[in-house]
């Protein structure tokens, strides 16, 4: 179970950041399984179930990233992250295009949310049809948003409308590209018990109305071919 990351979690993330070598990473290998991978495993594990219970007949999956950096990516930098996260998602071929529940944990913050590594044209398209067919599920959701501090909506907007909203409420949702409803801040002492993983299934509860919409967004009729 998991129990909280440890300042040697820290003091990992920190040291792989300036140290950013095989030779390096190598001599502190078991650190970073023992202090940042296992914990994060743990965390991912209990998250999975507890959102698995919450989601019948949804067929998550549950994913603990990589610390090595892509190799075609590398631009000059490290072989490896400085942080990790986890994700729960159903799975997919493209998993950029699929909503999903994340945790990350880096060296100076965190950050948990709902959204898209990178939504497809089609799912936005869907997006805004569904609201212009029905704009008031979408509404009760933003409202539900609006009433809390906790969560953001953050995204890259299209340079030219993509039309007009069907109210001013869902106007922020409209313009978008690409979006994920995202709450992040400095490290914490939540961090160093199991208060993270209860603050995580709090914020899970509150975000899955907004899963099961976007969700179902892929099976929605293609916009275009009406």
């Amino acid at each position: 179970m998991f129990q909280g990351f440890t300042d040697s979690t820290v003091d990992f993330m920190w040291g792989i950041r300036f140290n950013n070598r095989r030779d390096w990473f190598q001599a502190h290998r078991q650190e970073y399984l023992d202090s940042f991978y296992a914990p994060m495993r743990e965390l991912a594990d209990e998250l999975y179930g507890q959102l698995s219970d919450a989601l019948p007949g949804y067929a998550l999956n549950c994913k603990v990233s990589r610390i090595y950096r892509d190799a075609r990516r590398l631009h000059g930098g490290g072989p490896y992250r400085d942080h990790l996260w986890l994700s729960v998602q159903q799975p997919s071929e493209d998993y950029s295009g699929t909503p999903c529940f994340w945790f990350e944990l880096g060296p100076e913050v965190w950050s948990a949310g709902l959204g898209y590594y990178c939504a497809k044209p089609l799912t936005m398209a869907k997006l805004r049809a569904r609201m212009d067919a029905d704009a008031a599920p979408m509404e009760k959701l933003t409202r539900k948003l609006n009433r809390q501090s906790e969560f953001t909506l953050e995204g890259e907007t299209y340079r030219r409308p993509r039309g007009t909203a069907p109210s001013p409420l869902l106007e922020p949702w409209y313009g978008l590209k690409n979006f994920s409803l995202t709450h992040e801040e400095k490290l914490t002492e939540e961090l160093f018990s199991r208060a993270i993983a209860e603050r995580l299934r709090r914020d899970c509860l509150f975000l899955l109305p907004f899963y099961r919409y976007f969700a179902a967004l892929d099976g929605d009729p293609d916009p275009r071919e009406s």
